[in-house]
């Protein structure tokens, strides 16, 4: 079997490649920029891949996307239609986001960003905030990750309630569903986390309204996908004092551009889409195992079909 890889860094693909061949022993595993032959790829393991790189593997089994996410993979226009999709999850990947959910909530929480200016001007400045269970925290989007995250902020002893398309019971979280309790949830957070899936429906549902819909002074934490933010109405909702802080690790165009002027926002927290960030002698792993199964079998668990809901 034949399998081309790709991620935007070369230096990243050389790393895959060495890691995946050592868990696929037999297997022939490339980079996909020095495919010969692309009759032999038999399965396309990407991450952001380019416009037209999958239609040129006539034999192409599955696409494995290196992430939880798939819309990196749908953004590509000329898709081959019917092709298998395999995303990449474990107990790490929802580990890491568990951790960076917690940090940065309770960053807002006790108001660091401010804490560090006080610190940089030797100003002795005690801030005094609520106790957790008076700080009420939402994520929206309670797949995998954003239960994770949400029921690791209750334990945390904050106020926790989540928000998704379809019913979920979470212990510990006050959940809420659809769009008519859309209003009644975001009405009540101190602290906005956004895990949603990137869809034609939440494209752009970080924008003017829903911040007008946030207790004023709340604080927004977007770890899930770039396009889920309006990025200028982020800024004119710091500079009105809707929003009191942002903690952003996705962005429209990554790298972020060194002179977007998200990077020298006093209340903005830029973080290098490493919430969940996958590392590859974890992934490879994951990604081998699940090879080996949809290869055997033609199907595994993390096919993205059993699991895009939210």
């Amino acid at each position: 079997m034949t399998v081309a890889v790709h991620l935007p860094l070369a230096e990243k693909v050389d790393w895959w490649v060495k890691m995946l061949q050592e868990r696929l022993p037999g297997w022939t595993i490339e980079p996909m920029a020095t495919v010969a032959n692309p009759e032999d790829v038999h399965y396309a393991v990407v991450w952001r891949p380019r416009t037209g790189d999958m239609a040129r593997f006539p034999n192409l089994k599955a696409i494995v996307s290196i992430g939880a996410g798939i819309d990196h993979v749908l953004a590509d226009e000329q898709l081959p239609r019917g092709i298998p999709i395999i995303r990449t999850v474990g107990a790490d990947l929802t580990q890491r986001m568990r951790e960076y959910v917690a940090l940065h909530v309770l960053r807002h929480h006790r108001d660091m960003p401010r804490q560090l200016r006080a610190q940089a001007e030797r100003d002795w400045h005690a801030i005094v905030v609520p106790v957790a269970p008076n700080r009420t925290v939402g994520v929206m989007g309670l797949g995998n990750l954003g239960a994770a995250a949400a029921q690791t902020l209750s334990a945390l002893g904050f106020s926790t309630r989540g928000w998704s398309k379809s019913p979920k019971t979470l212990s510990g979280v006050d959940t809420f569903t659809g769009t008519s309790e859309f209003d009644a949830f975001l009405s009540g957070c101190d602290i906005l986390v956004n895990l949603l899936p990137l869809t034609s429906e939440t494209e752009g549902i970080l924008n003017a309204g829903l911040f007008a819909r946030l207790p004023t002074g709340a604080c927004v934490i977007n770890c899930a996908r770039g396009p889920h933010l309006v990025d200028d109405d982020l800024l004119a909702a710091l500079e009105s004092g809707q929003i009191k802080q942002a903690t952003l690790d996705v962005f429209h165009q990554e790298p972020l551009p060194a002179d977007h002027p998200f990077w020298g926002h006093p209340a903005i927290t830029v973080t290098p889409h490493v919430a969940s960030q996958i590392d590859p002698l974890t992934g490879a792993g994951l990604i081998a195992g699940n090879l080996k199964t949809f290869d055997e079998t033609g199907t595994c668990a993390d096919l993205a079909e059993a699991g895009r809901g939210y």
